[in-house]
């Protein structure tokens, strides 16, 4: 959610880091399985005291994370009035292809440092790309040519057809769906598409739009989507849409709803800017959902930046103090550690087995150990 020139490298600090190209599988918001961690991974031993630049482009505008299937990466950014899709080699960096399409934006003030998009992530699947435009154009693409399959705009529908600071919504690919939240802050909808013939299967809820991305998570034998809509933290049956039940956490004045829940051991950990974070446990009796609050707290307070599990430890960056990463039990709500202050205000993190990365607004990487008492990076 920043404004950046993306340039995508290809770093190594020795040879056996990372996977072959062969085995590379990263395709969409947080990974395959929207959580944050990679896998497989073998870190360097040891850590080298500088990375080795492979190769380097500029692909435009845009804060959302580029894909890699195989020997491909895919990208979603912005030039000039157009939202620009391609597809590069993942050893050289050559484009293999680019399509272009109008979405003119100009993000009101103050917003003018996260610039126009896009912010959403790209989502792969079976062949397919999706994107979605700042101004909520989504659109669905064949990844070998670049082949628009379809594409749905929701101007007539909604006006504005995005919130104030624009759509930063992550498509979410569910088997032969794919879901997304249409419309802005007063009223819209989670929608789900068939994913290769772009027709409506169903539609869920009036809520308005906000940032936060949906995931996929089993609650009592039940696979349900989650999704943090401007109103509230709601659970619905996967594949039908069906309404299960809601936790209100509201977007009101400044106070954006955007950090990605997390699922760990039957709960939801969501933070919220000025807000705090706490830990949601939908439960099922006799047929009837509720939710229940087991702990929340201030001393952490997410704003931008999606916290991850990793181990048994939930790591992530709150906004107060100017920026501060930070490592608390996901069961009790404890902060085991604060790093320094005034770290940025945004970050977005991995995980591995053992370790836990995190990339800092000004570009910096830093690695942790996973499981570490105290804020000890060791790169």
């Amino acid at each position: 959610f920043r404004k950046c020139l993306i340039a995508f490298a290809f770093v190594t600090g020795c040879s056996n880091a990372g996977t072959q190209a062969s085995e590379s599988h990263w395709p969409g918001w947080l990974g395959p399985n929207r959580n944050g961690h990679v896998s497989p991974f073998q870190a360097p031993s040891p850590w080298p005291d500088k990375l080795r630049l492979v190769w380097q482009k500029k692909v435009g505008l845009g804060s959302g994370t580029p894909l890699v299937d195989g020997d491909r990466i895919y990208l979603h950014t912005r030039e000039g009035e157009d939202e620009i899709v391609a597809c590069l080699d993942l050893k050289t960096g050559n484009r293999q292809w680019r399509k272009n399409y109008p979405v003119p934006y100009q993000i009101p003030s103050p917003g003018d440092r996260y610039g126009n998009g896009p912010n959403a992530n790209p989502a792969y699947a079976d062949g397919r790309l999706f994107t979605f435009s700042i101004t909520g154009i989504l659109s669905a693409w064949e990844v070998t040519t670049g082949k628009q399959l379809w594409q749905h705009t929701y101007e007539d529908h909604y006006s504005p057809a995005h919130p104030q600071w624009g759509h930063s919504t992550s498509p979410l690919v569910d088997g032969d769906q794919v879901l997304i939240h249409i419309g802005n802050e007063e009223t819209g909808a989670l929608v789900a598409y068939d994913a290769s013939s772009g027709e409506e299967i169903w539609r869920d809820g009036e809520e308005g739009a906000c940032h936060a991305s949906p995931i996929l998570a089993p609650f009592h034998g039940v696979r349900q989507v989650v999704e943090w809509n401007h109103e509230a933290v709601v659970g619905l049956e996967s594949q039908t849409g069906r309404r299960l039940w809601s936790y209100d956490l509201p977007h009101r004045g400044s106070n954006q709803n955007s950090p990605t829940p997390v699922f760990y051991q039957g709960r939801l950990l969501v933070g919220a800017e000025n807000r705090g974070i706490r830990s949601l446990e939908p439960r099922l009796a006799e047929g009837q959902w509720s939710v229940v609050e087991t702990w929340q707290h201030r001393e952490v307070s997410l704003n931008m930046a999606s916290a991850i599990i990793s181990g048994d430890s939930l790591y992530g960056q709150s906004h107060l103090n100017l920026g501060q990463f930070f490592r608390l039990n996901p069961l009790t709500g404890k902060v085991i550690w604060f790093g320094p202050e005034r770290m940025g205000n945004y970050a977005t993190f991995l995980s591995t087995s053992e370790n836990v990365f995190a990339q800092r607004v000004d570009g910096r990487l830093i690695v942790l150990k996973s499981g570490d008492d105290i804020y000890r990076p060791l790169a």
